[in-house]
């Protein structure tokens, strides 16, 4: 098992070109179930949970290939309609086979998921959803068994704005007869990238982009090339490393749109930006001033951020808050900074940061994705010596972020840990 050796007190300064976005290619990887063809992604990011939805797949029978950043999936011989246990518990994002498999084929059989350690995330609503298309869904030692004959177009409103549930449901109602009408959907760019995919394939969707969605269905999409969108938590993320550093940093790559909340919110810490097409140039030179986030629902501060905004907090000169609306047992980054010398109070959903203080190296511990990013940011900026363990993690969602950090200046270093 790998861990991270981090030498903290290194400026940032340089370029660094941003990956595309996993949580985008986890959504549209599974749309290929809808049509037989050759599919072929450009700008996919070469992580653990890309490797993971091809393994998925590649069970059901796809072919899946990634090279580089190029990724081919052949669905011209689906062998199985069923999503096994032992693939499924390591990524919840496999849910997504579910509404595809049940559309085209009339019956799934998928179980139910897994993915970090952290907060309850049911699947309800991805069961309602398909339920008021038309499927008979029933609950069978731990998998969810869809059947229908052919899925109807319905109305349905979905309680909260649920990202993975409104791609389920939105991938379904491509194929079911008549329209759908979505309301309430989620509007995060992985589900506008996935709609305009789907368009692209043959489906009749309008209302992209908003929270009203109308979806008429077809007989048959097809297969096609589509490039992933940039990942704006990996953005974000750099974003936030080169503020803590006092460092200039320029970030290729990216959609500065999808990044409007949290670039104000890094302006209002003091930071210069400058956005130029598809790049970002991020300068501070001083130390930051304290600024309250509330996490919320696109476009607002998103939850994927909240634990590298509190490692940046710990910079500031004062007291900042962050409120936690999304998942509110999101702070299991909290302890481990705690080690490295952080004055964090929480108290429900509410995090309270005491900046100022000087971190100090020591040895933490991940125990999840973004946890692992906050982890290392703090360890940046930390006098001495860091070592941030079971990194799994952060292989999830970060392609080569060690080598990108080392492009910008840090030391950092992967070794072989002993540890579990």
């Amino acid at each position: 098992m790998d861990k991270l050796v981090i030498e903290g007190g290194k400026r940032l300064h340089g370029r660094v070109t941003i990956s595309g976005a996993k949580n985008a290619s986890l959504a549209m990887m599974p749309a290929a179930l809808l049509a037989s063809g050759v599919y072929h992604f450009s700008n996919t990011p070469n992580l653990r949970d890309v490797y993971t939805m091809s393994r998925l797949l590649g069970s059901m029978g796809l072919f899946c290939e990634l090279n580089g950043n190029d990724l081919l999936i052949d669905a011209n011989n689906i062998t199985s309609l069923e999503a096994p246990y032992e693939l499924v518990k390591k990524m919840r994002a496999s849910f997504y086979v579910l509404g595809p498999l049940i559309a085209r084929f009339g019956e799934a059989r998928v179980s139910l998921p897994g993915g970090c350690a952290w907060g309850p995330r049911p699947v309800d609503l991805h069961l309602k959803g398909l339920e008021k298309l038309g499927a008979e869904i029933t609950l069978e030692a731990g998998y969810v068994h869809a059947k229908c004959q052919k899925l109807k177009g319905a109305k349905f409103h979905f309680d909260i704005s649920s990202v993975g549930a409104t791609g389920n449901v939105l991938m379904a109602a491509t194929l079911a007869k008549g329209t759908t009408l979505l309301s309430n959907a989620a509007i995060e760019p992985e589900i506008t990238s996935l709609a305009r995919m789907l368009v692209k394939m043959g489906a009749k969707i309008d209302g992209i982009g908003t929270s009203q969605l109308e979806i008429e269905g077809v007989d048959t999409l097809n297969a096609v090339d589509f490039e992933t969108i940039p990942d704006r938590i990996e953005a974000a993320t750099f974003l936030i490393a080169g503020a803590m550093t006092k460092g200039k940093i320029i970030l290729e790559n990216t959609n500065p749109y999808h990044l409007t909340s949290v670039l104000e919110k890094l302006e209002e810490s003091g930071c210069k930006i400058d956005v130029t097409g598809e790049s970002i140039l991020l300068e501070m030179e001083d130390i930051p001033k304290p600024v309250d986030i509330t996490t919320s629902i696109y476009p607002g501060i998103p939850t994927d951020i909240q634990a590298q905004w509190m490692a940046y907090m710990l910079k500031a000169d004062g007291t900042s808050k962050i409120t936690e609306n999304i998942y509110t047992d999101r702070f299991k980054h909290v302890p481990e900074l705690l080690r490295l010398g952080a004055d964090v109070q929480i108290a429900d959903n509410v995090a309270i940061i005491k900046g100022g203080k000087q971190l100090s190296g020591a040895t933490v511990m991940s125990s999840d994705l973004r946890a692992s990013a906050s982890l290392i940011l703090a360890a940046l900026v930390a006098d001495g010596s860091s070592e941030v363990l079971r990194i799994y993690h952060l292989d999830r969602g970060y392609e080569a972020i060690e080598k990108k950090l080392i492009g910008l200046g840090a030391i950092v270093k992967r070794v072989k840990s002993e540890l579990i």
